[in-house]
């Protein structure tokens, strides 16, 4: 019997199946939109600090993991991870997947070391995707008072007494390391370095006149400077730091272009997806934006930046080679 086109045959149970799994296939090949991106993110994110809780990097990765809740509706939660110089941090950051819930919020380090160490576990512009740059902080270079009165006058002994005195740091290899190294190769002065395990230690070191000069980033010695502790000599950054408007720069000092500011960044694992990147960097510039974020930075030694992915990733293809000059003119040798 023929049917006409509003009659059909009734389906059995094997043409059911049968229709059912070539649905599955032909979803399988055409997919619809990832519900798990526009649904980004849908748990805490997890930010690396490859340093030790209350450092530089750490205290602006605070701050800004409270003020990301808001535009993101999500935590933001710190995970310390120091040691091996930040490298063990900064690998773990640039294996973990690639999917926005594990970021990397770290100082200058990340463009120090692939010159100071012989083999690091990650690349700093292969290895991850650049977020935002957050913040700066410069170096400070401090003596005790009555020693010298700027740093024209500090040089002026170093060159009296070349070899005899000394200046502290945080550390082998850090950014104030390397600002007074510069230092050295600019004004022709020969100093020697004695490094320690952070920042108050170095300043401690002046304190009982184991050291003649110490640098470190504002946030460690601005407040024993404005209390006439020790007596700031010059600051690094472009600019005299907002808090310390009597200290003139490097630059005001006699050395143009002498630039070394620390900064902080945001990173995200190569590989994860633009529109996660995009929305990072979205809502980590509204929050930096807020008044009472940027006041907070400010207050903890910091100028906030709040630059996209493209800001981040000009500072860091500057700044490798830059720091890597540094260090080979001043004979560091790689460990």
């Amino acid at each position: 019997m023929t049917m006409d086109s509003t009659h059909r045959s009734p389906l059995n149970r094997r043409d059911l199946l049968a229709r059912g799994a070539a649905a599955v296939a032909v979803a399988s090949i055409f997919p619809a939109p990832s519900i798990a991106q526009a649904a980004y993110p849908s748990r805490p994110i997890r930010v690396i600090v490859p340093f030790a809780a209350g450092g530089p990097s750490d205290i602006i990765a605070r701050i800004l993991a409270e003020a990301l809740y808001e535009p993101l509706g999500q935590s933001v939660v710190i995970e310390n991870r120091a040691g091996g110089g930040a490298n063990i941090g900064i690998g773990m950051a640039a294996r973990a997947e690639p999917d926005g819930y594990t970021l990397l919020a770290t100082t200058s380090a990340i463009v120090i070391n692939p010159s100071l160490y012989k083999t690091i576990p990650f690349d700093p512009i292969k290895s991850f995707a650049p977020i935002s740059d957050l913040a700066i902080t410069s170096q400070m270079l401090s003596v005790l008072p009555g020693y010298a009165n700027s740093l024209a006058e500090f040089i002026a002994k170093a060159k009296e007494q070349p070899g005899k005195l000394n200046y502290s740091s945080p550390g082998l290899g850090t950014q104030a390391q390397l600002t007074v190294e510069l230092l050295k190769l600019r004004a022709g002065i020969d100093i020697t370095h004695v490094p320690f395990t952070g920042g108050p230690p170095a300043l401690q070191a002046l304190l009982t006149q184991t050291v003649q000069l110490v640098t470190n980033a504002v946030p460690t010695s601005e407040s024993v400077a404005r209390q006439g502790t020790i007596r700031a000599l010059a600051v690094s950054g472009e600019k005299r730091w907002p808090s310390l408007p009597d200290v003139p720069t490097l630059v005001e000092s006699g050395y143009p272009g002498f630039v070394t500011d620390t900064f902080a960044g945001l990173f995200a694992p190569a590989g994860t997806p633009k529109d996660i990147v995009d929305r990072l960097a979205k809502a980590t510039q509204q929050a930096l934006a807020r008044p009472e974020v940027a006041a907070r930075a400010r207050q903890a030694g910091f100028q906030v930046i709040g630059g996209g992915p493209e800001v981040l990733a000009a500072r860091v293809a500057r700044e490798v080679p830059f720091n890597r000059d540094i260090i080979t003119r001043a004979g560091i040798e790689p460990r």
